[in-house]
């Protein structure tokens, strides 16, 4: 084995030498150079964009748009007050526990317990957001509700209204 990473050679047909076209009639590729005659595509910007179709409606354009996405939306992960009673009696469930149990998955920007269902364990629950219905199936069984405040807003320090403020204090 000793010796074979310095003899290491590409297959045959693996490395081929780039064509020069217009290189003259002898080379095969001369004149017009693979182009054909005339027409867009044998200038030298001829190639359009993607999706043009030579001047009509494109049709990205001509079917209807549909819905609106924001980008500025939290993403909830929600979970039933039914997958509660999988938890010990008396354990404080917050979003750490129910990611490893596999019920909060992917990136999220917070919890919400929903869902009317029977609890049988008094847990106490930490988390972003929670239904009516289900606080009262929580608080009914023994257990506490405990909500985590959104993250404020983040202002600029040097907002006009910031500005105003500090000049009258």
């Amino acid at each position: 084995m000793a010796g074979e990473l310095s003899n290491l050679q590409a297959p045959e047909g693996a490395n081929r030498r780039s064509k020069h076209k217009g290189r003259g009639i002898g080379s095969g590729n001369g004149k017009t150079a693979g182009r054909g005659v005339k027409g867009q595509k044998a200038r030298k910007s001829g190639n359009v964009r993607p999706g043009f179709e030579g001047g009509s409606m494109p049709l990205q354009r001509r079917l209807p748009k549909r819905g609106f996405s924001n980008h500025f939306e939290k993403d909830f992960a929600e979970v039933r007050v039914v997958h509660l009673n999988r938890f010990p009696e008396g354990t404080v469930v917050d979003e750490a526990m129910l990611k490893e149990a596999g019920l909060a998955k992917g990136r999220i920007e917070g919890v919400k317990i929903i869902g009317k269902g029977a609890l049988t364990v008094r847990v106490d629950v930490k988390v972003n957001r929670i239904s009516e219905g289900a606080r009262g199936v929580i608080e009914a069984a023994g257990g506490k509700v405990e909500l985590i405040p959104d993250r404020p807003k983040w202002t600029r320090p040097d907002s006009r209204k910031a500005q105003r403020s500090a000049k009258q204090g």
